[in-house]
């Protein structure tokens, strides 16, 4: 709903500043550029859909491997004794900690398709043990926030944008993005935490999320005393060596298990042309909007107000021609995609503003869709303070994504 909302106000603001423009500054070409951007950004849109085929039905094969291999199991055996700390409420055997487990794993691998309805489940049998039914419960509460936080691995589909728009290096954002979804995710669990009066000061607790943050945090300052252009080299070499080693492990996994890697492969690719078949009406929708936004000049007035405001505060504005993506972030997925290809189309892919963009689109999850999917599933209304932590979670992301980028790219 809110995304609708979103789409046709693009249209009309756009229709209304154009209109200015021709009455009153005689501006006769507004309308001939609008109508020009919706076929131009149709195309766009064709093109960057088509183009993610390839890919997608790579990694997507390469992810089935990965399942069928036994990788998620895996990660379901390291992060479970942290996980049953952070969710107390649920008993130690019960099926919901394991579509839980199952759920996380999957979206860190970027098994979107898994994921989803392994988290459905995972509300389904969390609500088994909530007394009041039309109340989110303290788990699915941090269950939620958790997935708005986005925690992710691999972020496949915006290393797939940046390699189909002609990026020289499309995984330089690898450690970036991977840094920012954690400190999204870290801030969840603190601010849920404090809600629910969690303890977080168990010595589990303390080695997962303790040992984690103390190794990204040394990473980081260890960054600030390299030179730019190394922070760069380190980012691109360090994110494919990563990459690759995670393709390598999914194989000798699946072959410990005596699969035919090769057959698996195939099965999880073939749903690669399924799904960039089914980003093309959505891709094309947003773009088309942004694009028509865009040629008004009604974009360039919004982020030219940022920007004054920015720099009047003394504050470096070059990310603020990257916001856009940071704003829709919560709001949809699908028009935060097509405000990363804006920023990367307008101000060059391998641009800071498009690096940044890029690293926006994988800091945070969609908060507002997530919310209304998960607990719409089981029919909760009171959301209680869900809301307010996914946003601290997504807020806390934002920064950290645009803090890091400085670090890597600017």
């Amino acid at each position: 709903m809110a995304l609708n909302y979103i789409w046709v106000g693009f249209f009309l603001i756009s229709f209304v500043i154009g209109l200015y423009k021709f009455i009153f500054l005689g501006d006769f070409e507004v309308f001939p550029a609008m109508v020009q951007a919706t076929f131009d950004r149709a195309k766009l849109g064709f093109e960057i859909s088509i183009g993610l085929t390839g890919v997608m039905t790579l990694w997507l094969g390469i992810m089935q491997i990965g399942k069928e291999g036994g990788a998620i199991n895996v990660l379901t055996r390291l992060v479970s004794p942290f996980f049953r700390e952070l969710f107390p409420e649920i008993p130690k055997n019960h099926p919901a900690m394991g579509s839980i487990l199952m759920n996380f794993s999957a979206n860190m691998l970027g098994l979107d398709n898994a994921a989803t309805p392994l988290g459905l489940q995972a509300m389904k049998e969390m609500h088994t043990l909530n007394p009041k039914k039309d109340t989110a419960s303290n788990a699915q509460i941090m269950f939620l926030v958790l997935n708005t936080s986005g925690l992710t691995i691999i972020p496949v589909s915006v290393m797939t944008i940046r390699s189909q728009m002609g990026a020289a290096n499309p995984s330089d954002i690898f450690i970036p993005i991977l840094l920012s979804t954690f400190f999204a995710s870290l801030a969840g669990i603190f601010v849920v935490a404090a809600f629910q009066k969690i303890n977080l000061l168990k010595p589990v607790v303390l080695v997962y999320l303790g040992g984690i943050t103390i190794f990204l945090g040394s990473f980081m300052w260890y960054l600030t005393t390299l030179s730019q252009e190394v922070v760069q080299e380190l980012s691109l070499v360090g994110g494919n060596v990563i990459i690759f080693s995670i393709i390598i492990a999914f194989i000798l996994l699946a072959l410990r298990k005596k699969i035919n890697v090769y057959e698996t492969f195939i099965d999880g690719a073939k749903e690669g042309f399924k799904v960039a078949i089914t980003i093309i009406p959505y891709l094309i929708a947003i773009l088309v909007a942004i694009g028509v936004f865009t040629a008004s000049g009604a974009m360039e007035m919004l982020i030219g107000s940022i920007e004054f405001l920015v720099s009047a505060m003394g504050i470096d504005s070059d990310f603020v021609r990257a916001l856009p993506t940071a704003l829709m972030k919560p709001l949809s997925g699908g028009g935060a995609r097509g405000m990363m290809v804006e920023a990367m189309e307008t101000s060059g892919v391998d641009s800071f503003v498009g690096r940044l963009a890029a690293t926006l689109q994988g800091s945070t999850d969609t908060t507002f869709y997530i919310l209304a999917v998960y607990f719409g599933a089981v029919k909760i209304k009171n959301t209680r303070y869900a809301l307010t932590c996914g946003l601290i979670a997504d807020l806390v992301g934002i920064i950290a994504a645009i803090v890091i980028a400085y670090f890597f790219f600017h």
